[in-house]
């Protein structure tokens, strides 16, 4: 419901003052109601004032330190005081403008002393600065100031564009180092695993060596204990010969078999068997040696 007004009365709505006046002085601030004039005594309503907060947008082109043009976008909250509504109604005729007009002194006045990134991080002393200059100074006219709100800050499309690139130059460098340390890590772990792998093959190597050996040695004792008037040598002759046709049967039932021996045949087997015996003979002597 709007505000209703005649010559002898009027209704103020909720959030609304009235400005009643005397032959054209200012006489009294008329609360939300119903209120009656006497327009013989020279009484009647001079004006209606809101009291409801109102928001104004501003936007301000200004220059950083570092020499970049930005536009800042404000937005300023304010509302008329009741009990300063005849300072509000009488001593303003414009109140937008004149804010307006303070928001871009100050901001002006403290842009042009901060970079464009200290700008972005300061924001809010930028705010907080022109609220204390418009309470200052619109509260003298019965006008207060709710909130400041720095809105927005628009830089040039082009200097937009650079720093992007800039953040994204630097974010693929940091992404590089932690690539190469990852590269790093992959490569020393991939270099222990080898290490170990060879370490543990190695001791599987010696380990079937030495189980050969003691096999050998265990079937050369049984069965010159079992046999008489044969020797160690003839036992070990024996026990190659039969390794030998042994493998050389396995490789003629598997047709995928590309082994070669060169050179081949039975009686290369002596040599095998000679160096076998000679390095049990060695190893038992050391054996000795060392006990």
């Amino acid at each position: 419901m709007g505000n209703t007004f005649c010559i002898f009365g009027g209704c103020i709505d909720q959030a609304s003052v009235g400005v009643v006046e005397r032959w054209g002085r200012f006489e009294h601030i008329a609360e939300p109601g119903c209120h009656f004039f006497n327009p013989l005594a020279g009484q009647w309503l001079a004006g209606v004032l809101s009291t409801r907060i109102n928001s104004l947008d501003v936007k301000i082109e200004t220059k950083t330190k570092d020499n970049v043009f930005v536009q800042l976008v404000c937005s300023i909250q304010y509302r008329v005081v009741k009990t300063s509504a005849d300072d509000a109604f009488y001593e303003l005729q414009n109140p937008r403008e004149q804010i307006q007009a303070y928001v871009f002194d100050v901001v002006r006045a403290l842009v042009p002393m901060m970079t464009l990134d200290a700008l972005f991080e300061q924001k809010g002393e930028v705010a907080k600065s022109v609220l204390e200059e418009l309470e200052k100074v619109m509260g003298a006219y019965g006008y207060s100031i709710e909130h400041i709100l720095m809105v927005d800050i628009l830089p040039d499309p082009s200097v937009r564009k650079a720093m992007n690139e800039i953040n994204a130059a630097q974010r693929l460098q940091l992404a590089s180092v932690y690539k190469g340390e990852a590269e790093k890590i992959l490569q020393v772990k991939r270099a222990e695993a080898e290490a170990e792998s060879k370490y543990l093959g190695g001791v599987g190597v010696a380990r079937q060596r030495q189980a050969i050996t003691d096999g050998l040695r265990e079937n050369i004792m049984n069965f010159s204990s079992k046999v008489e008037g044969t020797s160690a040598k003839e036992v070990m002759d024996l026990i190659m010969i039969t390794q030998y046709f042994d493998t050389m049967r396995d490789l003629g039932n598997s047709s995928k078999n590309t082994t070669v021996f060169l050179p081949h045949g039975p009686g290369h087997v002596r040599d095998i068997s000679d160096q076998i015996r000679n390095g049990l003979m060695e190893a038992a002597s050391a054996h000795v040696s060392d006990a």
